[in-house]
């Protein structure tokens, strides 16, 4: 996904970024384990299971208990007619693609319809790009592209890419320094989303362009 940019009045001192969250381990359900004997994570196999019966298909992707790795055939789709089968969807599952594995393993809101146990990891990596501007600049635009749902929070997120401790992100906010869309009540302290913009007004602090620095990948 590529934004489109509003350009702000003061647009040649404002440096804008475009971050790219990719989680790094798919969510975990817990569900009970025959072998173990009571709730156990399972972890994806990034395998997937398909049968024909006649016309009709049956498809899931396999997990595996962490413990003893006893499987769950998590449905992807059941008695569904061949002739409603998505054909890309189709040569995915013959093919074990893991791209469109690794789609529905990151489903959390899918994996819900299971089990509401869930483990969600927040180990991320960071892909930048400078969409506009210089480190000389006063204003710092980020505009988050999330892959995948992810429990990583804002203030994390920002403290651990711009080595920016996490009490001077919310003295920012408190004064009106940083600002996050769409506006939500507490803001750094909720999971990253698609498509939300963070924008940090640094013309008063002295390490500004090392902030700038960080934001676009400098080394």
């Amino acid at each position: 996904m590529d934004f489109q940019l509003e350009e702000p009045d003061d647009m040649s001192h404002t440096l804008t970024v475009q971050w790219t969250i990719e989680p790094q381990t798919a969510p975990r359900p817990l569900l009970a384990c025959s072998r173990c004997g009571g709730h156990r994570p399972f972890l994806c196999s990034d395998k997937t299971r398909l049968n024909a019966n006649g016309c009709r298909l049956d498809a899931w992707l396999i997990y595996r208990c962490a413990v003893c790795e006893d499987t769950w055939n998590r449905p992807i789709f059941e008695r569904r007619n061949v002739a409603n089968v998505d054909p890309d969807a189709l040569a995915a599952l013959q093919g074990n693609d893991p791209a469109w594995i690794r789609q529905v393993a990151f489903d959390i809101e899918g994996l819900r319809q299971y089990t509401d146990r869930i483990e969600d990891f927040a180990d991320c990596h960071v892909e930048r790009r400078v969409l506009s501007g210089t480190t000389d600049c006063a204003r710092l635009e980020i505009l988050l592209v999330a892959t995948g749902a992810s429990s990583l929070r804002v203030d994390r997120l920002l403290s651990t890419e711009l080595a920016v401790s996490r009490a001077r992100l919310t003295r920012f906010e408190a004064d009106g320094l940083l600002t996050l869309l769409p506006e939500a009540r507490k803001g750094l302290q909720r999971p990253i989303r698609h498509g939300s913009r963070i924008v940090l007004d640094l013309a008063a602090e002295d390490d500004r362009a090392e902030i700038a620095e960080r934001a676009r990948g400098a080394s």
